[in-house]
């Protein structure tokens, strides 16, 4: 037997909010508000009471937390959760998808802490792009999987965790027809590992972690205007004016419209580290520095005219703008460099 009522507060993103706001009582008699180990951890982020005659009183957390009852009590407590939003996903979408950001952030929990959740969760777990389009997992699969299918028979889901500072990448990817998901809350990474052990022949990959053609790479390869020569003889050029052991330059041959200079940061390590910061561990990741790929694109016309200046400085100087330009897109262009650039773009002007 089991009477009470739990309600979602609304919360930001950050899943370390205060708990024990959940109180236990028996037949109307305080028990306890510590339901950690009683209440599934993912719902004590919840607030509300429970009232049941079927749990002891005046007895230790720990006698609590292995009697037969309670268990049951926390598995009553999960299956009434994910029924009732299964009930307002399938009655109300509409209303359902304008409570969804306030809510995601416990319902990602659930899914990655609870797998009889998780699997109820398919039916009301909602997906939303960058058009504020919601989607149930199965329906977004369906509505990407003959645009985003790569070589390798995958379906690349793509998203951004910032639209505006990913506004020019988001746009690269629209204009080849590609959706992108917004998957913005602290625990992004760890639901796109886990999705991606769930589904079959399904992918993850954040916007900004390679160019858009090598994020889902087809079979068609674009030649490059650069010889092997030519690029060997401009790299130490590109790495002569950033950081490199915080950027590696590399070479690829894209479209002559994609930019000349373009930053990327490798998913893998990205996510790793990621989902070690969430968990409080510094970890192996812990002591890696932010790295990034410096991506040269060989077809661009400017990539072209730094290669044929015909004195170093000039070289040096087209090269330092154009690398800062990519730098300053992506938000890392700061402090005296940001300065610097500002001061050579107003003598470029004049």
């Amino acid at each position: 037997n089991l009477t009470g009522i739990l309600y979602f507060p609304k919360i930001s993103n950050d899943i370390n909010v205060q708990k024990d706001k959940i109180q236990l009582y028996q037949n109307q008699v305080f028990v306890t508000d510590n339901v950690e180990g009683i209440v599934p951890e993912f719902l004590t982020l919840l607030r509300g009471v429970i009232d049941s005659p079927d749990i002891p009183l005046n007895v230790s957390r720990s006698y609590l937390q292995s009697d037969q009852n309670v268990k049951k009590i926390s598995s009553h407590i999960t299956k009434k959760v994910a029924d009732k939003l299964k009930q307002l996903a399938t009655k109300d979408r509409e209303e359902f998808e304008k409570k969804w950001d306030d809510i995601k952030v416990f319902i990602e929990f659930g899914l990655l802490s609870d797998d009889k959740f998780a699997e109820k969760a398919k039916k009301f777990m909602l997906y939303k792009n960058v058009k504020e389009e919601f989607f149930l997992i199965d329906e977004y699969l369906e509505k990407i999987k003959v645009a985003q299918e790569n070589k390798d028979k995958k379906t690349v889901i793509l998203y951004t965790h910032d639209q505006e500072a990913h506004h020019s990448a988001i746009a690269k990817a629209e204009e080849r027809g590609y959706d992108v998901l917004v998957m913005d809350t602290a625990l992004s990474s760890h639901l796109a590992n886990k999705l991606e052990q769930d589904l079959t022949d399904v992918t993850f990959a954040r916007i900004d972690s390679d160019t858009i053609d090598k994020l889902i790479a087809k079979d068609e390869e674009v030649p490059s205007k650069l010889s092997k020569e030519e690029e060997e003889k401009l790299k130490p050029v590109i790495e002569g004016v950033v950081n490199t052991q915080t950027y590696t330059v590399q070479f690829e041959s894209l479209s002559e419209q994609d930019a000349p200079i373009q930053i990327t940061q490798s998913e893998f390590m990205r996510r790793m580290m990621e989902m070690q910061k969430v968990g409080g561990q510094g970890g192996m990741m812990g002591n890696f520095p932010e790295s990034y790929n410096l991506i040269v694109n060989s077809n661009h016309p400017l990539v072209g005219k730094i290669l044929k200046e015909d004195n170093e400085e000039a070289q040096q100087k087209l090269a330092k703008q154009t690398a800062d330009l990519a730098l300053l897109s992506v938000g890392l262009l700061k402090g005296k460099e940001l300065t610097d650039f500002v001061n050579r773009s107003l003598e470029i002007i004049e």
